[in-house]
């Protein structure tokens, strides 16, 4: 699946806790040759250790051993390595699977525990900065979901909406002396309304920035008739057309997005040199790493390929020599970047990727505190 695909909704779902074993694949890939060759090797290599972990552990039976490894198979020959990115999370069970390629690399991992390993694709979703964009015009209206990267129609809340055609009506016509103006008449407003009932449903449930796309007019009674769309960050004066292709819709909106994103990086860097100002700031992963275990981390600001591999001892971070792989006693963390994001989005912090090197005076991330 897509990394915008990642909805609250299916995270939690994830998350959630399951019968013993649940198992997790990640390993870092590469989008491009010569390096992808080495990829599948590393996947076959992988699904066996699995297979030989699954086979040694006492808490799994022999049915269920092959039962994960008959869909673990399954996954692996599903991978598509055309949509390879930077890395592949594959996540098991007895009766199904899910095959993630992300735009962020993952260490080369197989866990086996009563949870799904989630911090690679919680990371990957918020680098991303997926966004939503509604497309309207006044007889059809369509939801997209997307990255910079790609974006798609969402099928999801009754988008795409398509207005009712209502016949002519010729008495009208004869008492009026025309047809009405399309963004006035009564029928064109409704329309509107179910438009932005939908919408505020569809961000109720999973808020992401918003971008809107239509002729000026439609904008402007979207906005009149309704409140979803005044939320919006960025908005493209531009016609919207029902079969608008994905590609021409991110061509439209990118100047938007960039706009938004050079908002979103300026946020970050007042809120960063608020906190400064208030001795609330906290700078490099060992501080962070801290501040967002205690749950005083309000916002965490990561650069865009920070990695690091550390080692956890007396509850602090200690670097360790490049190389290092992770320990099965959970000293040594490959991904512990990962982890401390998906940390603190749970504690309610905001998690920002920002661009590398503009926190390299700060040990790479820093956070704004709480308290």
């Amino acid at each position: 699946m897509d990394t915008d695909a990642l909805t609250a909704d299916l995270l939690r779902e994830l998350r959630a806790t399951r019968p013993y074993p649940a198992l997790s694949l990640t390993m870092p890939t590469h989008r491009k040759a010569p390096d992808n060759a080495q990829d599948p090797v590393r996947l076959r290599n992988l699904v066996a250790e699995a297979g030989h972990r699954l086979d040694a552990d006492p808490e799994v039976s022999r049915e269920v051993a092959a039962a994960l490894r008959a869909q673990l198979e399954r996954a692996a020959e599903e991978v598509d390595p055309r949509g390879a990115l930077d890395s592949l999370v594959l996540l098991v069970t007895t009766d199904d699977y899910g095959i993630w390629q992300l735009p962020r690399t993952a260490p080369e991992r197989v866990v086996l525990s009563d949870t799904f390993l989630t911090r690679n694709l919680v990371a990957a979703k918020a680098q991303t900065r997926p966004f939503r964009a509604l497309t309207v015009a006044a007889d059809h209206a369509t939801l997209w979901i997307g990255t910079a990267d790609g974006i798609r129609p969402e099928r999801t809340g009754g988008f795409p909406l398509t207005a009712p055609k209502e016949p002519p009506n010729p008495q009208r016509e004869e008492r009026i002396g025309d047809t009405p103006s399309t963004f006035t008449d009564e029928e064109t407003r409704n329309f509107f309304r179910d438009v932005d009932e939908k919408l505020r449903a569809v961000l109720a449930d999973d808020p992401r920035p918003l971008y809107v796309m239509g002729l000026a007019p439609a904008l402007a009674l979207l906005e009149e008739v309704g409140e979803g769309s005044r939320s919006a960050i960025g908005r493209v004066a531009k016609g919207a057309p029902a079969d608008l292709p994905p590609a021409e819709v991110l061509r439209e909106l990118r100047p938007a997005l960039e706009e938004g994103a050079h908002q979103a990086a300026a946020e970050v860097e007042t809120r960063l040199d608020n906190a400064r100002s208030a001795h609330a700031f906290a700078g490099g992963l060992d501080e962070v790493w801290a501040a967002v275990r205690e749950g005083r981390a309000g916002l965490v600001a990561v650069e865009e390929h920070f990695q690091a591999t550390v080692r956890v001892a007396d509850e602090h971070l200690e670097p360790v020599p490049e190389g290092t792989a992770q320990s099965a006693d959970g000293a040594v963390r490959e991904d512990i970047v990962d982890e401390l994001v998906e940390a603190a989005l749970d504690s309610g912090a905001d998690v920002v990727f920002v661009e590398d090197d503009s926190l390299a005076e700060h040990g790479r991330i820093a956070a704004a505190l709480r308290y």
